[in-house]
């Protein structure tokens, strides 16, 4: 199916929009999408059925991409194609005792204001879930919770052509961010995890990638388990200023 990305179903320009901005209005839409999305940690078991999980990557692929060459292709299970994936995955880590090479480069370190806010997301988590500090056992045992899907009934598996290069990740990287606020508005948790991208010689042996293809990302998803208390906590984000410098 041909998605047709010129049909506009709102002008946003502030000149066509009167009155004072309502919650239907695009904008606050989108707000609260962004600010309503968080990296789910618990599943219910039921599937996701088909025909929703099409509307929301048919949404995610309107992200733009250099060129409209929309470099992602994606590799998804469900049921016992997530099962026998998940069993795979943990045999194959249970042999080699850690990760094996990523296709991209993994951050060489965290320093700064990039480390505080690592540690806090990180504490935020244990403290949801009762990890006391020091607890090497228990954060190893949520770890590996990675390697579990944390009990997602589906996988997606982003991966972008060689030939992008670095390009073909940060386009993956902006479909990423479409596919979770679609994910978002259909009422679907997800959540991205490099973890599994540090197994990418795994996954495309598994999958039967083509060696012109790099894996990017993974992406464990289906309804969230809201009682589960690895749900319950939301990650703080930075001001404007913070980020942002202004110049004219």
């Amino acid at each position: 199916m041909r998605i047709d990305a010129d049909h506009h179903p709102f002008d946003a320009r502030p000149e066509l929009r009167s009155g004072e901005p309502t919650a239907d209005a695009p904008d606050a839409v989108l707000e609260a999408l962004l600010r309503g999305r968080w990296s789910c940690r618990a599943f219910l078991p039921d599937p996701v059925p088909r025909e929703l999980m099409d509307r929301m990557f048919g949404m995610a692929q309107l992200a733009p991409s250099w060129c409209n060459t929309q470099p992602w292709e994606l590799h998804v299970t469900s049921g016992a194609a997530t099962h026998d994936f998940r069993e795979g995955l943990i045999a194959h880590l249970e042999e080699r005792g850690g990760y094996s090479a990523p296709d991209y480069t993994m951050p060489e370190g965290y320093t700064g204001v990039r480390r505080e806010r690592r540690r806090a997301a990180g504490w935020q988590l244990y403290e949801a879930v009762g990890i006391a500090r020091g607890d090497r056992e228990a954060s190893t045992r949520q770890t590996f919770r990675n390697f579990e899907l944390f009990g997602a009934p589906h996988l997606a598996v982003v991966t972008a052509h060689e030939e992008q290069g670095v390009y073909g990740a940060v386009d993956s990287g902006i479909y990423l961010g479409a596919l979770l606020l679609a994910a978002r508005s259909l009422g679907i948790g997800a959540i991205p995890q490099a973890a599994l991208a540090r197994l990418s010689p795994f996954l495309r042996e598994y999958f039967a990638i083509d060696d012109s293809r790099k894996v990017v990302v993974a992406v464990s998803f289906g309804y969230p388990d809201l009682d589960h208390p690895a749900n319950a906590f939301r990650t703080a984000r930075a001001g404007v200023g913070e980020a942002v410098t202004y110049h004219g």
